[in-house]
């Protein structure tokens, strides 16, 4: 996934002049290719994030597209007040690339680790929320952001998740993405987005055949129709994300379901609290109860209340 954001932003910006990279002083064999073609569109700003978030603004005004890329617990969580008023507010193409998102600096403990980014920006006004599966969808979240000439916030998640998707699917901005297709009337859709898209589509292959998955790379804007839509069409919905429950993926699903199609959703996020210990990736999954055994004891106890 990360070899598939290098390659799109390289391609991105060699086929556009305005286009300026800002790093914190993070990824720099990430951004080998990008230095190579683009030389002179690459601006490291040091470890200092509110400013290069100021920076970034300025470029904006002066007619480039900055994409301002750092750790998701800096880019955005360092700068949320940044990007609401340096940004936000007067609508400017800056699109903002938190990598890391979730547990994937797992080890670097709760300063380095991001599960309340979505609910801190999906309030802001005017900023568009991105988040890519695998890497047919990096291309296409990218070419959004590109295109949307207003803030976005791109998040990566876990790269080695596996893919989602055979083939980059063709999506509109705000589209809820079928991964696997129950039937007509599925008892239960899966709706997931970034690094819990895999955990979903393995979940309905192993355990609850017939479900349907979907992803959901575009967060905000999403499609309120669709998402009434698939809330009518089965008797329960169960949300995943590694992200806090709150203010995230689950909360925007049961919001709409709310207004217009109420239906039994489970939300699985990480609970209001901070992990208990540091490990590994896959450890603080089972902490958190993210992993997929812990995931499908709490789906049939759902479905099982459900009848």
């Amino acid at each position: 996934m990360r070899a598939a954001f290098s390659e799109t932003l390289v391609s991105l910006a060699k086929a556009d002049p305005r286009i300026l990279l800002l790093t914190g002083d993070h990824g720099y064999a990430l951004f080998d290719s990008f230095r190579k073609a683009c030389p002179q569109q690459y601006i490291n700003a040091g470890i200092a994030e509110q400013n290069m978030v100021g920076v970034a603004a300025g470029l904006a005004r002066s007619g480039f597209h900055p994409f301002v890329y750092g750790l998701s617990a800096f880019i955005p969580i360092r700068v949320v007040e940044q990007i609401k008023l340096d940004v936000a507010h007067d609508n400017l193409p800056v699109v903002f690339i938190g990598d890391g998102a979730g547990f994937v600096y797992s080890h670097l403990g709760t300063s380095h680790q991001a599960t309340e980014d979505i609910a801190c920006t999906r309030s802001i006004p005017n900023l568009s929320i991105f988040s890519p599966a695998d890497r047919f969808e990096v291309p296409v979240c990218m070419r959004w952001a590109h295109a949307s000439r207003s803030p976005v916030y791109l998040r990566l998640g876990k790269s080695d998740r596996g893919d989602v998707h055979a083939a980059t699917p063709g999506m509109d901005v705000g589209g809820v993405f079928p991964v696997v297709t129950g039937g007509p009337f599925a008892e239960v859709a899966l709706i997931a987005t970034g690094s819990m898209v895999s955990t979903a589509k393995k979940i309905a292959a192993d355990r609850f055949p017939g479900a349907s998955v979907w992803s959901v790379p575009s967060i905000k804007p999403i499609d309120s129709r669709q998402v009434a839509d698939i809330c009518r069409r089965h008797r329960a919905v169960v949300v995943l994300e590694e992200h806090s429950v709150l203010g995230g993926l689950g909360a925007a699903i049961a919001e709409i379901a709310g207004e217009s199609a109420p239906v039994r959703i489970l939300r699985i996020g990480t609970s209001d609290r901070f992990s208990h210990h540091c490990g590994s990736y896959e450890y603080l999954l089972r902490e958190h109860g993210l992993d997929q055994a812990a995931i499908e004891v709490r789906m049939a106890a759902f479905l099982e209340q459900a009848d």
